[in-house]
């Protein structure tokens, strides 16, 4: 029986901020060598992704805020998915691989009530100008870069396409879903509605695969690995991590809350559910040696 795993790809991984597009390309081309050395090693795959600076450009060609913040993550779903498929689709037909690859508008159920809608603070969107923090009907904090707005980050619940994936993923489909953590919708008298909020990528692709029972979730992005004193000169990557230490090195300050956290929480709740599971946190074009434990940084139960 094959094993299944999913592949969360970082939105800055395949789209570096105000990176040449030929760096992009390269990106994509690593994504999909390891897409394919997976496949070939008898395994199913699931790619999530991140949409971070996509979703960012078009909230600001929408500058007067037109159009929902949840109808953006559902157009760059569409977006990244439609990239990914087209370039993984040509691969699989040139190696004549059964495969064939299925995008999936993904929305999350989140609770309404989630404290985090009490006090957002993911920012979203481009710096604003002055002019816009005084008239824009938005919560607002000040960033590193400038004023931005910035949503709530809830907890994601219950996907709701689950079945639907599955289905697919039996079929010999590499699925790509998930995109920027799902569309964030609530239940309101028997009916979803979107919400404006940004539900964190890595969690999400945490979730999604304690809920198919994946063997392997596999964190890609442009860190190379996991480090002790990240920045200093004693920094030193670790090829392997227990989930106790991954905690201890949280509470300590180890991971910025924006960056590291997030994805050190969902490896650590992947490897919680999943004892059995390989949870992998790496680079792209990396992930055979990664699940060899010869790059990158494996969580483990102790």
């Amino acid at each position: 029986m094959k094993k299944l795993a999913v592949y969360a790809l970082g939105g800055n991984a395949l789209q570096p901020p105000k990176a040449e597009s030929s760096s992009s390309a390269e990106v994509l081309a690593r994504v999909m060598s390891d897409v394919i050395d997976m496949l070939e090693m008898d395994w199913t795959v699931i790619i999530t992704h991140g949409n971070g600076p996509q979703v960012g450009y078009l909230m600001e060609m929408d500058g007067d805020g037109v159009h929902a913040l949840d109808s953006w993550v559902a157009a760059t779903q569409g977006m990244i998915g439609h990239e990914l498929s087209l370039n993984l689709q040509g691969i699989l037909q040139r190696r004549l691989r059964p495969e064939r690859t299925a995008v999936i508008l993904t929305r999350v159920l989140v609770d309404g009530d989630d404290p985090a809608f009490a006090t957002p603070t993911k920012p979203v969107g481009p710096i604003l100008d002055s002019k816009t923090v005084m008239s824009a009907d938005w919560d607002i904090a000040q960033t590193i870069h400038g004023p931005r707005r910035v949503v709530a980050s809830p907890k994601p619940l219950q996907i709701l396409e689950l079945d639907v994936i599955r289905k697919l993923v039996e079929l010999q489909a590499v699925v790509i879903c998930g995109g920027g953590g799902g569309v964030p919708v609530v239940e309101r008298e028997g009916h979803h509605l979107g919400v404006p909020a940004v539900i964190d990528k890595d969690l999400l692709s945490s979730r999604l695969a304690v809920d198919l029972k994946a063997d392997a979730l596999i964190i890609s992005t442009d860190a190379d690995a996991v480090y002790t004193g990240f920045g200093t000169p004693d920094a030193k990557a670790l090829r392997s991590i227990s989930v106790a230490e991954a905690m201890t090195m949280d509470k300590a300050g180890e991971f910025p809350a924006g960056s590291m956290a997030p994805k050190v929480n969902a490896l650590c709740g992947y490897v919680g559910a999943m004892k059995e599971g390989q949870a992998i946190f790496c680079t792209p074009g990396s992930v055979l040696d990664a699940l060899r434990g010869e790059s990158g940084t494996a969580f483990t139960a102790l």
